[in-house]
């Protein structure tokens, strides 16, 4: 029983990296202002020569489909007034791996959601100090290898951003649909490697707060009941 004790305790601690990270990949890729955001700091609408409405439509569009059932994406947008469709058939089949990716990140946010819940619930319902001040130290532990995490993160980024970037593609993609053309390819296009730079900022500095606020919480806890 203490080994199960054990375990179950570790587990909760490894989820909240898990948790804290889907989530805020989940919120980065439905938040249809960093899209916008994204379009404009690198110009995309000069790169692509479609209107800014035509960019938030292919936007709206994405998320639209990520969050759907649909397998394929189909997506017309107009340029110089006539519609054409946004995303050829290599394409259209790296946005369904792309999909896939996405939901897995929905599956794990909810998994490690449902976990380090039912873990928290139980030992606030059983009412015995010692269980309170590991939730707490358990808390405080997940959020420091959070923040371990998220800087080694961070610093990989900052050396070398297009290494990891590379690789990230070799490890999440068994095809090699992801190697496109930006001089043709609209999808790269709209994503130029700086937006999944400054998306990966984005979302180690959510994880790094969140951490940060857990954390405090979990130490403030343990301090007030000594």
């Amino acid at each position: 029983m203490k080994i199960l004790g054990i375990a179950v305790k570790w587990l909760f601690i490894l989820c909240l990296p898990t948790l804290l990270l889907t989530l805020s990949i989940g919120w980065v890729a439905n938040s249809l202002w960093f899209y916008k955001y994204g379009f404009q700091k690198y110009d995309v609408s000069q790169t692509t020569g479609l209107a800014q409405p035509e960019l938030e439509k292919a936007a709206t569009g994405l998320i639209s489909y990520f969050n759907s059932d649909e397998e394929y994406i189909t997506l017309s947008v107009v340029k110089n007034g006539k519609p054409f469709e946004l995303f050829n058939s290599k394409e259209v089949s790296h946005l369904k791996d792309v999909k896939r990716l996405i939901w897995l990140d929905y599956h794990l946010l909810l998994g490690t959601l449902i976990y380090t819940l039912g873990y928290a619930g139980v030992s606030l319902l059983w009412r015995r100090k010692k269980y309170y001040h590991r939730l707490a130290w358990g808390i405080v532990g997940g959020g420091g290898i959070t923040l371990v995490l998220i800087l080694a993160l961070g610093l990989g980024a900052l050396l070398n951003f297009d290494w990891l970037f590379l690789q990230f593609h070799f490890i999440a993609f068994v095809n090699e649909l992801w190697q496109l053309d930006p001089s043709k390819d609209y999808l790269l296009m709209l994503f130029p490697q700086g937006f999944w730079y400054d998306a990966v900022l984005l979302c180690s500095l959510v994880v790094a707060v969140g951490a940060l606020v857990l954390g405090g919480m979990g130490m403030l806890f343990i301090r007030r009941k000594g």
